[in-house]
């Protein structure tokens, strides 16, 4: 089972939306898919339609002695891809886990449940460092961080979620835990201004070795298309709304973009994943999961 965050101590850089595109999209591709919504604005818990709601959901999950994981798990619209809501809604949560002596890493174990009903879990953080973003960082094997091209944002991710992985890994020579790799995702890139490829570059400059920091900018960036809003109003992982390009513009289609992202961060799975016709959404290769190659 892979698990992984997507992290950025800066709001709006497009976490929800790119948690919700590799999900849906993992799921087309025959992989078991669960999202879990750690944000306290839980715009991911409202993005793809509930087709069976569950009656709990994150709270219960962090903070009770839950035993039946149905009462937690909301299965989406999409086959093969479930959702652990957010419902903190009193916000109980970062005190409960900053009190508990295991509060930073409560969800590393509680994952462990999960691994024979899914291949992937993807977590959705809040876009400030709190515990949670902290206990999620600790819990995943891979963090996927995406960057906008801007200077700002650019500074703050060295600032400040560069910064917390530094501290998260003198914390972690304590214990048997460790922080695992990012993956640095050029996000809501334009080909009409100069300044954000000049930006892009230099912060692939900045990682480009990547043993020295753990952290390395893919190669496949996301465009900054309508295409992706058209999904979220739809409820739809973007890939089905523009499985071609348009006529006429430079930028590769929608379902490319995610595609070529996703096997980046999941090699052990890129087959499968360009192997999704997203003409034919529910035309699965492997009906179920046979045939995609789990890891456990």
């Amino acid at each position: 089972m892979r698990v992984s965050a997507t992290v950025c101590s800066k709001g709006g850089v497009g976490k929800t939306t790119v948690t919700a595109n590799l999900g849906g999209l993992l799921a087309d591709a025959g992989l078991r898919v669960l999202l879990i919504d750690l944000d306290s604005q839980p715009t991911l818990s409202s993005y793809y339609e509930l087709s069976q709601p569950a009656p709990g959901g994150v709270y219960e999950l962090l903070a009770t002695e839950l035993v039946d994981l149905d009462q937690i798990i909301s299965r989406t619209s999409l086959p093969q891809l479930d959702i652990i809501v957010s419902n903190d809604h009193r916000n109980q949560l970062q005190q409960l886990l900053l009190n508990a002596p295991n509060g930073r890493f409560r969800l590393i174990g509680l994952l462990d449940r999960f691994a024979d009903r899914y291949d992937a879990i993807l977590i959705d953080t809040q876009g400030a460092r709190s515990i949670l973003l902290e206990m999620a960082v600790l819990a995943a094997d891979h963090l996927v961080s995406p960057i906008v091209p801007e200077l700002l944002t650019a500074r703050e991710f060295v600032r400040g979620t560069q910064g917390m992985l530094e501290e998260l890994r003198e914390l972690a020579k304590y214990t048997r835990f460790g922080v695992p790799p990012v993956s640095i995702l050029l996000n809501k890139m334009t080909d009409r201004l100069k300044d954000a490829r000049e930006i892009a570059d230099s912060i692939r400059r900045m990682y480009a070795d990547v043993e020295d920091h753990g952290i390395r900018v893919l190669d496949s960036p996301l465009v900054n298309l309508s295409a992706y809003r058209a999904a979220a109003l739809q409820g739809l992982p973007v890939h089905r709304v523009e499985p071609r390009k348009p006529s006429g513009r430079k930028a590769p289609a929608c379902a490319d973009q995610v595609k070529a992202v996703a096997a980046e961060i999941y090699p052990e799975w890129a087959e499968a994943i360009h192997a999704v016709d997203a003409t034919r959404p529910n035309a699965k290769p492997g009906a179920g999961t046979s045939e995609v190659g789990h890891v456990h």
